[in-house]
């Protein structure tokens, strides 16, 4: 049996697009950015803070925990808090390339696997008739950075280097790799 340790509906979507129907069991781990934290360790720690309280409930079985984070300048965008917090986040996006990190761990038995995938996003340049718009929207509430790639926030991003699902919230491959390791 395979456990996701998250509430994302995103990476489910994507792990049942793989194939795969894992029980969902959110961690409910802290997710609060420690002081001096850099994006790649905290991506790191919440992951592995998420894999230990699931494991905790599910002793024997496979679990996979995950993490994504929007790296700007060194610092971590979150969820944004609302209105105002989603529109200073597409401020600091808009015409700039940052990065998203998404740290996957996983219990396979007795065996610890992880990894750190990292892909570069460039957003168009917004103005604020489009971030207000965007907001308006709703897609932001509950995504990292404020923006959904694959959906409405398509319209914000120019490109991304690296792996798409990955921004979307689980590097697929990768995850898909650490379940099946010997």
């Amino acid at each position: 049996m395979l456990v996701l340790a998250s509430a994302s509906p995103r990476r489910l979507a994507l792990l049942r697009a793989a194939g795969l129907s894992p029980t969902v069991d959110p961690s409910g781990a802290d997710e609060s950015v420690l002081p001096g934290e850099d994006p790649r360790g905290y991506a790191r720690r919440v992951a592995s803070a998420k894999l230990a309280a699931v494991c905790a409930r599910h002793p024997g079985g496979t679990v996979l925990a995950a993490d994504t984070v929007v790296d700007v300048d060194g610092d971590v965008l979150g969820q944004p808090r609302g209105r105002a917090d989603a529109l200073t986040m597409l401020a600091r996006l808009s015409g700039r390339t940052h990065l998203v990190h998404t740290a996957v761990e996983v219990r396979a038995g007795g065996d610890l696997r992880g990894t750190l995938v990292t892909s570069e996003v460039t957003f168009r340049r917004l103005d604020p008739v489009r971030m207000d718009w965007y907001v308006g929207t709703g897609e932001p509430v509950g995504k990292a950075g404020g923006y959904a790639v694959q959906g409405l926030g398509s319209a914000l991003v120019a490109g991304v280097r690296g792996s798409f699902t990955n921004v979307i919230g689980l590097p697929v491959p990768e995850a898909l790799a650490l379940l099946t390791a010997p």
